[in-house]
């Protein structure tokens, strides 16, 4: 039973779902649970969108606690792209998107100041 080891890939069945994650019986007996945050490399607003309950699923071990006899999973450590293509997208970005470099920002602020500046008396 306790020889699930990180980075292994294994099958399990979804026991469990809660706002925070899924739970996973693992065929060696283990129970798992496959945070939020390990679903996928999207933005996950309901766990329940991913997985249900009674779905067989693949999953890599991210860590194993042999005492307590519980792992946790991640569905998304088996998705393809991930933080490669995460990356790209951000680099992508047209500066049209109204996100211009601070350099740009910075002529225009100080001006922007010198218009505003109240006259002294």
């Amino acid at each position: 039973m306790l020889t699930m080891k990180r980075g292994a890939i294994v099958k399990g069945k979804v026991t469990g779902i809660q706002p925070y994650g899924a739970f996973v019986q693992l065929e060696d007996g283990m129970q798992g649970l496959i945070h939020i945050s390990e679903i996928s490399h999207q933005f996950v607003k309901d766990v329940r969108d991913y997985v249900h309950i009674g779905d067989e699923v693949t999953v890599k071990v991210l860590d194993v606690d042999y005492k307590a006899g519980r792992a946790s999973l991640s569905l998304k450590a088996l998705e393809p792209g991930g933080e490669r293509e995460k990356r790209q997208t951000r680099m992508k970005m047209p500066l049209e998107s109204g996100f211009r470099p601070l350099k740009e920002k910075l002529r225009e602020w100080i001006e922007q100041s010198k218009k505003e500046d109240l006259p002294k008396k």
